[in-house]
């Protein structure tokens, strides 16, 4: 049983920030899944998603990340995660994502990124 996803959702200039709290597994990844794509559907193609409060991402979670990753860049968009906890950064690592996905330290940072 999943203890459950919030998702916040923040504007900032032409960047939406999606505040994610939880894990991120199979019984929660396609909440997260149907705000990607509403935030794709209402013409929001920079995405950037704060992994601070994010403790555990599943290969279902990690499946949501690259769909989102393909939509936006087919958009001409930017998509990022940032804040990225030590145990969900060595998953990242262990499957190859970090070799495909902009991760960035802070929020300071993923801001910059296409500024």
């Amino acid at each position: 049983m999943s203890l459950g996803l919030h998702i916040v959702v923040e504007e900032l200039g032409h960047k939406i920030i999606l505040r994610i709290e939880g894990r991120i597994d199979a019984a929660s990844s396609a909440l997260l899944e149907r705000k990607i794509n509403q935030m794709i559907d209402e013409h929001h193609h920079h995405l950037l998603l704060d992994f601070t409060r994010v403790d555990y991402l599943s290969s279902s979670g990690m499946r949501v990340l690259l769909s989102a990753l393909k939509k936006v860049k087919a958009e001409k968009g930017l998509f990022a995660i940032f804040s990225v906890s030590e145990s969900v950064q060595e998953i990242v690592r262990l499957a190859g994502l970090d070799k495909i996905l902009h991760i960035f330290a802070n929020e300071k940072e993923a801001l910059q990124y296409g500024a």
